[in-house]
């Protein structure tokens, strides 16, 4: 598939100069880019890299000379990298699922399909399973009963969806995403050494031994539009009450999202975020790779959490979080500035401690 600058700078509502006939066929880093390419070189210092490749055309920061860059066309965006967007989606075209059903793929004689399903080898549907239109179901997924999932899905290898899960429109989940397994949830007869542990702050109470029981999850998930899992991510099922996943929010590769917690809109959680139980997470909020939140807390709307951030406690709204545990990013700053500072510090005081020792003899 192919198109020419003008109908790609028409379909990002953005600018183009140059031959607009100019024909394309894939994007590619400037110094690797063949003559068919579009070269994406959006910041002066990648433009360099348009003298090593082939590119005839390019996008291309705003006031770039592209005729002094040996080019025929270039496209300019006012924000380039949210034009970046819509030029990926537009020469994407997703894995390939041929339309149909599949033969060998086992489907329940009570399930539901919409129209325009695509579903691929060895797919698994069970009992009252609802999928809407253009659904797009790779090979190997499998879907529990008495789940509904909403239009224009797409669910890529190996994906795993439990029982009584509800999702939205245009929900995607990338290969080996698991929505709605059993919360990790275990209790003993008598109090632990766990809970005495917590409620002390450090004493485990001389709990006896004892062994664990488990309390099964009966809850399911819920999940909005405009949703997106990423690989080997998952989400159990709630308790009672069904673990949520608001419209529009981004769960990355391996994140961990535990059961009974609440994940409000368009938020951002990236790569290993790990969220206990019955946390309540609010609208817009980004979490930073590798960040960790306790459980029964909540964290306010348009929270920001740097990489690695250990959230034991409530985070207001607004809040910019960073280090272990998570404090205030400025005030983060300053203990790790105090810290470079300690063995400085330290050597003086003993230095100090010497000299006056040495006067008072």
């Amino acid at each position: 598939m192919s198109y020419t600058i003008s109908q790609i700078a028409t379909a990002l509502e953005a600018r183009f100069e140059g031959d607009g006939a100019l024909s394309i066929t894939h994007v590619a880093e400037p110094q690797t880019a063949a003559a068919d390419a579009l070269a994406v070189a959006m910041n002066p210092k990648y433009g360099e890299g348009l003298a090593e490749g082939a590119a005839q055309a390019a996008m291309l920061w705003d006031g770039a000379d592209w005729q002094a860059l040996g080019l025929k066309a270039a496209i300019f965006a006012a924000r380039p990298r949210y034009a970046l967007s819509g030029l990926t989606q537009l020469l994407d075209a997703g894995p390939d699922i041929a339309p149909g059903i599949h033969p060998s793929a086992v489907i329940d004689d009570s399930a539901e399909i919409g129209a325009g399903a695509a579903i691929g080898p060895l797919v698994v549907i069970g009992r009252g399973v609802r999928i809407g239109p253009n659904a797009r179901i790779a090979s190997h997924v499998s879907i529990a009963h008495s789940t509904s999932i909403g239009a224009d899905v797409l669910l890529s290898a190996g994906v795993r969806i439990g029982h009584n899960v509800a999702i939205g429109d245009r929900f995607i989940a990338q290969c080996g995403a698991v929505i709605g397994a059993d919360g990790f949830s275990f209790v003993t007869p008598e109090k632990s050494a766990v809970e005495n542990a917590r409620k002390s702050l450090g004493d485990t109470g001389g709990a006896t031994k004892q062994s664990w029981t488990r309390i099964h999850s009966l809850g399911g998930v819920v999940i909005g539009d405009d949703v997106e899992f990423g690989a080997n991510s998952a989400i159990d099922q709630g308790t009672i009450r069904p673990t949520q996943v608001g419209n529009g929010s981004k769960i990355d590769n391996l994140v961990q999202i535990g059961h009974n917690t609440q994940i409000g809109t368009d938020c951002l959680l990236c790569g290993l975020v790990g969220i206990a139980g019955s946390v309540k997470v609010g609208n817009r909020v980004v979490l930073g790779g590798q960040c960790g939140v306790s459980d029964n807390i909540f964290i306010g709307d348009d929270v920001i959490a740097g990489g690695g951030s250990k959230m034991f406690t409530n985070v207001p709204a607004g809040r910019v979080v960073l280090g272990y545990p998570a404090v205030k990013m400025e005030t983060h700053v300053d203990m790790q500035k105090a810290l470079r500072r300690l063995p400085r510090f330290m050597k003086a005081q003993q230095t100090a401690a010497q000299n006056t020792s040495e006067d008072k003899k």
